[in-house]
């Protein structure tokens, strides 16, 4: 039986879904408040564009504080003054010999965008402060041999080299070391963006380092498949900083994380590029197998160009669903059951009664028939079942599968959730939760705009812990916010986003007014800081897929032995022994005999 691949045409790029460079997300899409304090998500992408939501303004008041306003601006100051461009003429000359004008680049925003990612200190700097060392150069490479050919030249004139891909990462992985002496250049890989090709029979495709993930999943399904890898930042992240930050989808229970779906990996470092000439379904081959530490390995150690990674079939059905319990006690109850005695859908997750609030804020007002449903749904759950509204939490669901796979998830889940006096909460509202994940994730940017700064972090606990976890973090948030005798209240809040038969992964999301306050995003990172320092101290792990960059090396030392640390610099040290990779993740050395 011979295998009869595809080769996909390369995708095309669409000029509407052009990428903004100051904030998160697609440059058409962003919130905004319109008259009589109402606001709105403009562009038409997500379910939740061109709503208008009179409820949200006055629920954030309430929550954080009352002087949030349509007047009230901290207006962005964006782009900051940038350092000039240091310079390596001999590397210049070099690359030039082999790429195109366009392949380079030393334009102020250019750079700027590719020396940051999305954390709110990243985001904040970029808008309001200073930022400090940024790529002097980028460049685009358009194959495995001009990567090759680049790093070649890095390491013969002594230039640092900086990965990028979709800039999406929430770790300051793409922050450039305030000490970096050298030249640095970002090795952008939008590029190299195809789908190589796609084995229908063994399931198998291979997969370019810059295709990003929205792009992955419309390119298979023309040809009846799916990776089914859907995190977060789908639309924007890409298949090298999937394998390079070790990440997590939300429909992982069916299709598995990254490090489940990797057959091979392909990545050019200073001393020659590791790759192999076949693959199998299952090796086990030694050390020799690149995967198991280029997984997470932030750019350290060279320069992913492609994946082989596993395939599905489209599934037959997609379904949604969602249940509405009285507490987060219950619902992660009802977690922990499932994952004992059932088959989890291909997502679930979980948020507490804060998020659950700030969902029903995402939704406009409804009139006639649909008025008088919600009040008659909203009467039931309150009265009849008497579900406290401070209380509350929901579970949105996505079913994957075959009728019948999905119909005998769809019992039991049902069937189990009953138990822990959960109520089904309907089809329609599971689809919303899971689609608000891209639209809310905009809000950020423009609360920031009105003097609210904000993040997200995540760890993973087991189950014994989970509860512990959440509450205890939640409490340290609020400690650390009245110790700094902040304005206003704290927002606080957490998801279980991921189950395993082991535990979960939380997510927290923190945020705070800051109008009045010195040097608030060093404010903010200081209680983030205190933050994980709880989350260790309740028993959950330093990262679930964020990785760890620079915001979290700090930690290292808690959760690794020496041994550990020792072996991941005589790692560095054997593969990158002049540090051409010099981003400085992990407190990996930064420069000969320097320990970072």
């Amino acid at each position: 039986m011979r295998s009869n691949r595809i080769v996909p045409e390369p995708p095309v790029l669409l000029p509407e879904d052009a990428e903004s460079i100051s904030v998160w997300g697609f440059s058409d899409t962003a919130f905004e408040m319109l008259d009589g304090d109402v606001v709105r998500l403009s562009g038409d992408r997500y379910e939740l564009a061109g709503q208008e939501l009179p409820d949200l303004l006055a629920w954030v008041r309430d929550q954080i504080h009352p002087d949030i306003a349509a007047d009230n601006l901290n207006p962005s100051r964006y782009p900051p003054p940038l350092p000039e461009a240091r310079v390596n003429d001999a590397f210049v000359e070099d690359v030039r010999g082999f790429l195109g004008d366009d392949q380079l680049s030393d334009d102020a925003e250019v750079r700027l965008r590719r020396g940051h990612g999305q954390t709110q200190e990243e985001m904040y700097r970029i808008k309001y402060d200073r930022v400090g060392r940024i790529p002097d150069l980028v460049v685009f490479p358009a194959s495995d041999e001009e990567v090759e050919r680049i790093v070649r030249s890095a390491n013969a004139h002594d230039v640092s080299l900086i990965p990028y891909g979709g800039g999406t990462n929430v770790s300051n992985a793409l922050y450039c070391p305030e000490f970096e002496a050298r030249m640095i250049v970002v090795v952008d890989m939008s590029r190299m963006n195809r789908i190589l090709w796609i084995d229908p029979d063994n399931h198998m495709a291979c997969i370019q380092a810059g295709a990003v993930g929205r792009t992955i999943a419309e390119q298979l399904a023309e040809h009846g498949f799916t990776l089914g890898h859907e995190p977060d930042s789908i639309e924007f992240s890409t298949m090298g900083g999937w394998v390079a930050t070790h990440a997590s989808g939300m429909k992982k229970n069916r299709y598995g994380n990254i490090e489940d779906l990797l057959l091979d990996v392909t990545v050019v470092t200073s001393t020659g590029t590791l790759s192999r000439p076949m693959v199998a379904p299952r090796e086990s081959v030694g050390v020799g197998d690149v995967r198991r530490w280029i997984l997470g390995s932030e750019g350290g150690f060279g320069i992913i160009t492609q994946a082989i990674v596993k395939i599905y079939p489209l599934p037959e059905v997609q379904e949604y669903g969602s249940i509405i319990f009285p507490n987060l006690d219950k619902g992660v109850d009802f977690l922990y059951e499932l994952t004992r005695t059932a088959t989890p859908p291909a997502s679930v997750r979980l948020v507490d009664n804060t998020q659950f609030q700030l969902s029903q804020t995402l939704k406009p007002h409804s009139a006639g028939l649909k008025k008088l449903k919600s009040s008659l749904e909203k009467w039931f759950v309150l009265k009849v079942k008497g579900f406290d509204p401070n209380e509350m939490t929901a579970c949105t669901l996505v079913f994957e599968g075959s009728k019948a796979e999905v119909r005998t998830q769809q019992r039991d889940v049902y069937r189990i959730a009953a138990k822990h006096q959960g109520m089904n909460g309907g089809a329609s509202n599971g689809k919303r939760g899971y689609q608000l994940t891209y639209g809310i994730a905009y809000l950020r940017d423009w609360i920031l705009n009105h003097w609210l700064l904000a993040e997200s972090f995540e760890t993973s606990a087991a189950w014994t812990d989970a509860l512990a976890v959440c509450n205890n973090v939640k409490k340290r948030l609020a400690e650390e916010h009245k110790k700094r005798n902040l304005p206003g209240k704290p927002f606080m809040s957490c998801r279980v986003t991921q189950v395993y038969p082991t535990g979960v992964c939380i997510y927290f999301y923190f945020a705070f007014y800051f109008k009045g306050v010195d040097n608030p995003s060093e404010v903010f990172s200081e209680i983030e800081h205190a933050a994980r320092d709880e989350v260790l101290k309740s028993g959950g792990s330093l990262s679930h897929h964020h990785g760890i960059g620079k915001i979290r090396q700090d930690f290292l030392p808690r959760v690794l032995s020496q041994g550990v640390l020792d072996w991941q610099q005589q790692i560095k040290k054997a593969v990158d022994p002049g540090n051409v990779f010099g981003a400085g993740n992990q407190a990996f050395e930064t420069a000969e005999g320097d320990d970072g």
